[in-house]
C-alpha cells in the first residue's frame, strides 16, 4: 500500500491539473468561440424588399407587347411622371396601331394604389384616377377613347422606390361590350336623374368632394369617353344676397372653378361647357340660411 501511495497521488494531482487548464482554457475558449458568432450573427446585413415593378405588358392572340418599363406616379399622386421612356413611347405607338386596325378591341386600364395613399383627386381612389391619367395620354396620342375603360385596383402590396411607385398599370385587351350602348344609355339617364351639385359656402371657391360625388364624376368622364360628341354643362347658382348682376358673376367664377377642377382630373375641356343662372333658379327660399345654403350650388350634368 505504502508502495503505490504515490503512484496514487501523482494521478490524483495530474487530473486535479487537467481539470484546472481544462476551465481555465479551453472553457475561455468556447465562450470566445460563441461570441464570434453571435457578433457574426448581428452584422449580417437585412436585404431590403426590392420595389413591386409592373412591365408595359399587352397581349391578345398573336399580338404581344412587352417591355420592363412603365407609366411611373409618385406615392399619393395620380400625375404621370415625365418624360417617358423611349420603351414605352414605342409600346404606345405599337398599342395604337393595333386598337385602329382592330376597331372591336377595347383596352382595359387598371391603375394600383395602396390604401394609406392620399387621394387628392376627385376619382373614387386613386387608382382609378392614375387610370384615367394614362387613358388621356393614349388619348392624346391618337388611341380612340371609346376603345378605352379604366378601373382601380388597391394593392397594399405595392412596395415604392423611394417616394415612387413603379408601373402601377396593368393592361388587358377584350372585346368590346355587345351591350354597351345599353350600359351607356343607363349611365346616361341615371347622370340626368341624379347629377352631380357641388355646394358653396357665401363667397367661397372651393371644393371638397364626398364619395358619393366622386363616383358621379367617375361616371361622367366615362360617358364622356364612350359618346362620341358627348358633352357635360357646368351651372353656377347663387342665394339672392346682394346685386344681382354680382351674383350672376359670382355663379360663372363657380361655375369656372369647377370646369377647372374638373380639368384638372382629366375631362377635355372642350366637352365642358359653363353658364351661370345666378339668383334666378332658386330651389329652396331664400328667407332661411337653410334653404341659402342649398340654393348655392353649381350642378354638372350632361347636355
Amino acid at each position: 500500500m505504502t508502495k503505490n501511495l504515490p503512484y496514487l497521488l501523482g494521478m490524483i494531482i495530474t487530473i486535479l491539473i487537467g481539470t484546472f487548464f481544462y476551465f481555465t482554457y479551453c472553457s475561455d475558449c468556447r465562450l470566445a468561440t460563441t461570441e464570434t458568432e453571435q457578433v457574426q450573427e448581428e452584422i449580417i446585413p437585412v436585404k431590403e424588399p426590392e420595389p413591386t415593378s409592373f412591365p408595359f405588358s399587352v397581349k391578345d392572340g398573336e399580338y404581344a407587347f412587352d417591355v420592363n418599363d412603365n407609366f411611373n406616379f409618385d406615392l399619393s399622386s395620380s400625375s404621370v411622371l415625365m418624360p417617358l421612356s423611349e420603351n414605352v413611347s414605342n409600346g404606345v405607338e405599337s398599342l395604337k396601331s393595333y386598337l385602329l386596325e382592330n376597331s372591336n378591341k377595347v383596352i382595359n386600364i387598371t391603375g394600383l394604389y395602396r390604401s394609406d395613399e392620399d387621394n387628392p383627386s376627385a376619382f373614387p381612389n386613386l387608382g382609378l384616377a392614375r387610370a384615367n391619367a394614362v387613358k388621356n395620354y393614349l388619348v392624346a396620342n391618337g388611341i380612340p377613347s371609346v376603345q378605352t375603360s379604366t378601373f382601380g385596383k388597391l394593392m397594399d402590396e405595392l412596395l415604392p422606390l423611394d417616394n415612387t411607385l413603379l408601373g402601377p398599370i396593368t393592361y388587358e385587351i377584350e372585346e368590346g361590350n355587345e351591350n354597351a350602348g345599353e350600359a351607356l344609355e343607363a349611365l346616361h339617364d341615371e347622370i340626368i336623374a341624379n347629377p352631380l351639385v357641388l355646394y358653396f359656402q357665401t363667397g367661397q371657391a372651393a371644393i371638397n368632394l364626398t364619395t358619393e360625388q366622386r363616383q358621379k364624376v367617375a361616371n361622367i368622364s366615362s360617358y364622356l369617353d364612350k359618346v362620341e360628341g358627348a358633352s357635360c354643362k357646368v351651372v353656377g347658382h347663387t342665394d339672392n344676397t346682394g346685386n344681382r348682376i354680382t351674383n350672376i358673376g359670382l355663379g360663372q367664377e363657380r361655375a369656372d372653378f369647377a370646369k377647372a377642377y374638373l380639368v384638372s382630373n382629366g375631362i377635355s375641356a372642350d366637352k365642358i361647357n359653363t353658364s351661370s343662372q345666378g339668383p334666378d333658379s332658386p330651389i329652396a327660399t331664400n328667407a332661411t340660411e337653410e334653404g341659402r345654403s342649398k340654393n348655392r350650388r353649381t350642378v354638372v350634368t350632361l347636355n
